[in-house]
């Protein structure tokens, strides 16, 4: 990133960034000046408040280590935690899966979380549901007792404290230009401009209820790009799709299952067992299986799919839920076959012509 950006001509100045006023931007003993100015600060990993939690690491530890733990406890169920559970379980550690509610994934489909819970029981992970976290206490001999409120206890060589995420927002000066935060971040209008108009805010740092991931936080900021250069139209978010890189893998667009289900005159909602019905394509994975929410104008609406190519099927879908392309204009296309891909389109044009 450092070479492209000299290679663009952009100046990359290192140090803890504040704002000292609408127009002014300290960095330690250095005031830069600009008419336009973005906070993307992004968020951290949250830290458990419970006796002992000095001795919990977040995810940037586990990618940076050089061995794998022997015993390994996880704080929280949710994305970070059955990902990192996948690798940890191929590699031959075992693993502990702590969690406050009674499910893993709590915004994914019950019944598709379930199947992962079972390959990651199946390969040794072991799941505490409606448990929480009360301490963790250091051994000895290197190793720790990790304790909940209903008394049990996880003897384990490795804590990985997986229980979200906060944003970046302090020690920016924002409280002395009336910058408003929230829980969930820097609040924004519909242009992406804080109180103060000529400050803009994008990507993990902003209070939304979108998903913050990278590519949503590059739309925003390609978006405050465009305002700047002119641009007066609100931002209008397109569907946007996440994955769940577990094995398998777990993606979702668009109008959810429960939100279908809970609209039955709005959406109709089909389930497809693909991965029994393309074995060839799917390479056996008999799991494999898609739901499809089919809109009143017999369009695509949300998607939810789990297999070993649902990360690259989602970004299919994902042009067609915002494309709102019907039966007629697939039917026209001609795609390669065989494969996951040509197979689930076979399906969902089936599904929007019932």
């Amino acid at each position: 990133m450092e070479q492209l950006f000299a290679a663009q001509g952009i100046d990359l100045i290192k140090g803890k960034g504040h704002l000292i006023d609408d127009h002014t931007v300290g960095v330690d003993k250095q005031e830069i000046t600009s008419d336009k100015i973005v906070i993307a600060t992004g968020q951290r990993s949250a830290r458990l408040n419970v006796p002992g939690n000095e001795q919990f690491h977040d995810s940037r530890d586990f990618l940076s280590l050089d061995k794998m733990p022997k015993r390994m406890t996880i704080i929280g169920a949710g994305i970070i935690s059955l990902e990192f559970a996948t690798m940890a379980t191929k590699l031959g550690t075992e693993v502990h899966i702590i969690e406050f509610g009674d499910r893993a994934l709590a915004a994914y489909p019950k019944d598709y979380v379930q199947t992962i819970v079972d390959t990651l029981t199946e390969e040794g992970a072991v799941f505490h549901f409606n448990e929480a976290v009360t301490q963790a206490t250091a051994l000895d001999d290197g190793s720790y007792v990790v304790k909940t409120d209903s008394g049990l206890t996880v003897e384990t060589d490795y804590i990985l404290d997986a229980t979200g995420r906060i944003a970046n927002t302090e020690d920016l000066g924002l409280e002395a230009l009336g910058i408003e935060t929230d829980r969930g971040g820097i609040v924004v209008n519909d242009h992406l401009q804080t109180a103060v108009p000529n400050i803009f805010a994008s990507g993990d740092v902003v209070s939304k209820k979108i998903p913050k991931l990278t590519p949503t936080a590059t739309f925003e900021s390609n978006y405050i790009a465009s305002v700047i250069l002119g641009n007066s139209d609100p931002i209008q978010y397109p569907a946007i799709p996440n994955v769940v890189f577990t094995m398998p893998r777990l993606s979702q667009v668009g109008v959810t299952n429960d939100e279908a289900k809970a609209h039955p005159d709005d959406y109709r909602v089909v389930d497809i067992p693909f991965g029994q019905q393309l074995k060839f394509q799917t390479k056996l994975e008999e799991n494999a299986k898609l739901t499809l929410v089919i809109g009143r104008d017999k369009t695509l609406k949300g998607a939810t799919m789990l297999g070993g190519e649902a990360g690259e099927m989602v970004n299919l879908l994902t042009l067609i839920i915002n494309q709102g392309l019907s039966a007629k204009e697939l039917n026209a296309m001609i795609f390669a076959f065989p494969g996951v891909s040509s197979g689930v389109l076979t399906s969902l044009i089936q599904a929007l012509n019932e």
